[in-house]
Parts: structure tokens; sequence; C-alpha cells
């Protein structure tokens, strides 16, 4: 495993350790989840990138193929997954912010 030392000022420093506080995790780990995203596997499409990246953080994300055919399970689905929009929104959101 490489080591790697970057210089950033302060304040992005303190953002940086504050938000993977809020997110329970390492400052590593942040920044290198935050690089991953830079440069992902070339093999990997972004859409299986923020698919994975979903995953690793518990959402599982439905295109239009994977959708129940059944009224019944459709609105279960639906029912299950309130109130995740704004979550989902969020994820997106730093996802691009991640990547440009």
């Amino acid at each position: 495993m490489k080591q790697l030392i970057a210089r950033i000022d302060d304040d992005l420093h303190a953002r940086l350790k504050q938000r993977a506080a809020f997110e329970g995790r390492s400052l590593n780990a942040l920044v290198t989840e935050t690089l991953e995203g830079a440069a992902p596997p070339r093999e990997e499409t972004p859409q299986a990138w923020l698919r994975r990246r979903a995953h690793e953080r518990g959402v599982r994300l439905l295109g239009p193929a994977d959708q129940p055919s059944d009224p019944a399970e459709l609105d279960r689905v639906i029912e299950a997954n309130r109130g995740l929009g704004p979550f989902i929104d969020e994820f997106i959101e730093e996802d691009r912010r991640d990547r440009f």
C-alpha cells in the first residue's frame, strides 16, 4: 500500500475532518474514496461505479429493467423506499462533486 502526502490548506483539512466525523469514518477513508472517484478502474463504467458506491452504503439503485411487474410488489418497493429521495439526491450530488 502506497502513502500519499498532499499539502492542503487548513480550512479544507478542517472541512474534510468534520465531514469524516459526521459520516462516522476516518479522514483517510473519506479522502481515499474521493480520490477513487476521480480515477475509477478503467473497466468500471461511471454507472457501475455509482451502483457499487451505493451498494457499499446499503442503497440499492433500481433501473427501469429492475422494476417489479406486479403492481402490489411495486407498491411495496415504493413504500419501503419512501423518504429516501433527499438522501439519494444528496448522494448523487456528492458523487458529481467528487468527480468534477
